[in-house]
């Protein structure tokens, strides 16, 4: 089973997370969740989830990532996701959480979409 690897690097006042490896239950939920809310709660209000890295999510990666988003929105926050894979993105499709976030294929783009 494949660890969830989350780097966190800064581009002006967006953290951006590069994940790597698999979002699924146990572990690589786990890991997305402590990096988002030590985040939220150190103040961090821009978050960019890139996905690129990302190599399998199932549907309690999927739950994780809605939980997340609200957990950053109710803070006043913005969590957008980076890079979706096509499984990810066909996931998302599927159910219907793709209008929920907004999600970009250019980090310059997506960095931009903050202000």
């Amino acid at each position: 089973m494949a660890e969830l690897d989350v780097k966190e690097r800064q581009a002006g006042d967006v953290t951006i997370l590069d994940l790597t490896g698999e979002v699924r239950i146990g572990e690589g939920s786990v890991a997305l969740r402590d990096a988002i809310r030590n985040l939220a709660d150190s103040g961090k209000k821009k978050l960019l989830l890139n996905l690129a890295g990302v190599k399998y999510m199932d549907s309690s990666g999927i739950g994780e990532l809605i939980a997340n988003y609200t957990t950053v929105k109710r803070q006043g926050g913005q969590l957008k996701l980076l890079n979706l894979t096509d499984r990810i993105q066909n996931l998302l499709v599927i159910t219907k959480l793709l209008t929920v976030f907004d999600a970009y294929d250019n980090e310059a783009e997506a960095l931009k979409s903050f202000q």
